[in-house]
């Protein structure tokens, strides 16, 4: 099982955007998924239930904190079978929690705003989770995603002098895009939808999905690999345009 933390302390840094298209990218290649949902607010597993039943399932678990007499461990079940899970972090996690997460994972990805504000309020949080010892030791990867970038300016060169600091890369710019909330209304991800609306923004993504799956550079898979893709999602029926 391959853990990925989607994470940052600032909200509305888009998280679960991340994550849950991270998700259905490998649902979509029929790989065992699972979602761990450490936010009170439950986004990621809302949107499960929206998901259509003629799609791959992924399973979603709840890992926020229980009311009632609830048992947070069985909320928190992960199937055995899973192969790809992804942890959907709340805002501000600290504490207990935080360090939970951190264990957990084997791939932490910190998606950030390119704005002034968002790069000041994320700036401790990362060079915090740099020090982290599964980071220092290797045994945990890092990466950090801009999220919410203009098309008007791709490139934020604050943003690129703050991780240059800290010997960091961007791993990929994911546009500001509304086709991220169309998909998330439905219960799809990006490489579940009609191709032609979705093209930019897969090209996009498949940086986070690669490095996920330990290919850090782009390997032979092609646009017309990502288009195979996302047609044979539409035949078995779940593919759904977004208008």
């Amino acid at each position: 099982m391959n853990t990925t933390l989607v994470i940052n302390s600032k909200g509305g840094s888009g998280k679960t955007t991340v994550a849950i298209n991270l998700a259905s990218h490998f649902a979509a290649s029929n790989v065992a998924t699972t979602i761990l949902d450490y936010d009170p607010q439950g986004s990621s597993l809302n949107w499960l239930r929206l998901r259509s039943p003629h799609a791959t399932r992924i399973h979603g678990a709840n890992a926020a904190p229980q009311k009632g007499s609830r048992l947070r461990s069985f909320e928190m079940y992960v199937p055995p079978e899973t192969r790809q899970l992804i942890i959907d972090a709340p805002a501000g996690a600290s504490g207990a929690v935080l360090q939970e997460m951190l264990d957990r994972a084997q791939c932490i990805i910190i998606p950030v705003a390119p704005s002034a504000i968002d790069i000041h309020a994320t700036s401790e949080f990362i060079q915090d989770v740099l020090l982290t010892r599964r980071v220092r030791e290797g045994s945990t990867r890092l990466a950090v995603v801009g999220n919410k970038v203009r098309r008007s300016m791709p490139v934020y060169p604050p943003l690129e002098r703050f991780l240059n600091s800290l010997n960091l890369k961007l791993l990929a710019r994911l546009i500001d895009s509304d086709v991220y909330l169309k998909v998330a209304e439905m219960g799809v991800g990006i490489f579940e939808m009609e191709f032609s609306l979705s093209i930019a923004e897969c090209k996009q993504f498949m940086p986070i999905v690669d490095w996920v799956s330990g290919q850090h550079a782009r390997d032979a898979r092609t646009d017309g690999a990502i288009y195979e893709l996302a047609r044979n999602a539409s035949l078995k029926g779940f593919t759904r345009s977004p208008v």
